[in-house]
């Protein structure tokens, strides 16, 4: 009893460590269907707990798919609408709660609330992360698609000119007279990066698959043109994680061929990450081999397109991890949403970074217990006025925080929606990792 409320999920894309509580969580496995596609509106109403793969399933044979389409599979549509998504059509269709009709929400008081654009529970859902409530159920807007995607990988030696590109593609949607239809990059380091521009297209010929021996990132370095199938397109992240799969040995060519491709999908590595984790086996090997101990840098951040090239040479500088991912934004609508607040109008570039780095000397501890390079990034974050994801390790003060997060906009929400405190606070759950 008094013990705070928690779903009881069997997947999970955050990498916040959180206290153990000995509680059951919700039962939330009957929440997990599309329940209505319907193509002449285009929208699907799907429950709360539906997964992006699911989803995608569903739309697909009606030649729809979500205006925005998270990278993961196990990503849940409340999840991406409660803890925000981003993909390669972000630079034109914003993020999946703008693409979002009607919102049913279990709040912290046990009622069911349903919620529409221009309400507050609406409004402040997004980048709440279940401390208000639950997504229950979700009526979305799709768009129509083709039976494949014609890649263009196009290479930058300066990120000035990258950056550039990104704003002129932002306002026209074309390059070099083709249409535009996502648009993500990769910088391998400042004097190589590439930006990958995708147009839907009808192709009746052979087409890539990453789902085997090949590799998605490392395609981007070798070919100028690709063509993959819709389906292939959306989940081309997923197979290897990004790139993440290397850290676990799934690139290896031996290793890879006796790995069951069906094992090769992103959720499979959360839960042996999450494993290395609890018994905090990467720091023991590091020990072993007599290295310093390491600190895991795992975080998005969206930075205004001005400032892109600036942090990106600093943090090459400073960090030094590489591949990073590069994810053009633009709000789809007019208005900001309070817990997140992106400007209107406003071109960003999400920068996703995902690894680990030795503590420098003097650095105290490893795993857990010293973060001076995230604390490093949130600060140079805050000085190019860029913003955080919190799905990840955070660690401002809780004014810092309020500052960042719609501080007041939220204990207003909070007090009508949990008046009890039946769910945790959201600094409680994003920084103190409750």
């Amino acid at each position: 009893m008094g013990a705070p409320v928690r779903l009881g999920k069997r997947t999970s894309n955050l990498f916040r460590p959180r206290a153990a509580t000995g509680q059951p969580g919700l039962d939330v496995s009957g929440l997990g269907g599309v329940l209505e596609v319907d193509p002449a509106s285009r929208t699907a109403e799907v429950a709360g707990m539906c997964t992006y793969e699911n989803l995608v399933a569903a739309t697909l044979p009606h030649g729809l798919t979500p205006l925005v389409v998270p990278q993961l599979k196990t990503i849940t549509l409340g999840g991406a609408v409660s803890g925000l998504g981003i993909e390669a059509t972000s630079f034109r269709n914003g993020l999946p709660h703008e693409s979002v009709l009607e919102l049913d929400v279990l709040t912290g008081a046990g009622e069911i609330v349903t919620t529409t654009p221009g309400e507050e529970l609406f409004a402040g859902f997004p980048n709440s992360y279940g401390t208000l409530g639950y997504a229950t159920r979700l009526r979305i807007e799709l768009e129509p698609v083709r039976s494949h995607v014609a890649l263009r990988h196009v290479r930058f030696d300066d990120l000035d000119e990258l950056c550039a590109a990104v704003a002129r593609i932002m306002a026209t949607r074309e390059w070099e007279g083709e249409d535009v239809d996502y648009l993500d990059g990769v910088m391998f380091a400042p004097a190589e990066c590439y930006l990958t521009l995708g147009r839907r297209t009808e192709h009746d010929g052979a087409a890539s698959d990453y789902t085997g021996m090949q590799i998605f990132y490392r395609s981007i370095q070798q070919r100028r043109f690709d063509v993959l199938s819709t389906h292939d397109y959306l989940w081309r992240w997923d197979t290897d994680w990004f790139w993440c799969s290397g850290g676990l040995g799934a690139q290896h060519p031996v290793i890879r061929r006796v790995w069951p491709a069906r094992l090769r999908r992103s959720d499979v590595y959360w839960k042996i990450v999450a494993l290395a984790n609890r018994f905090d086996l990467e720091n023991r090997l590091e020990t072993w081999r007599g290295r310093p101990p390491r600190e895991r840098v795992i975080q998005d951040v969206e930075i205004p397109l001005e400032r892109t090239a600036e942090f990106l040479r600093w943090f090459a500088e400073q960090v030094g991890i590489e591949p990073v991912w590069l994810c053009p934004l633009r709000l789809r609508g007019e208005h900001a949403w309070p817990l997140y607040p992106l400007e209107p109008g406003r071109n960003y570039v999400n920068v996703g970074f995902w690894s680990s780095v030795p503590i420098k000397t003097g650095g105290t501890g490893g795993g857990t217990h010293c973060w001076a390079t995230n604390r490093a990034i949130e600060h140079q974050v805050d000085a190019v006025g860029g913003h955080k994801s919190l799905y990840s390790d955070s660690f401002y003060s809780r004014e810092d925080f309020n500052t960042r997060y719609g501080g007041e906009h939220y204990a207003s929400l909070k007090q009508r929606y949990d008046p009890d405190r039946r769910l945790l606070d959201l600094y409680a759950k994003a920084v103190r990792r409750r």
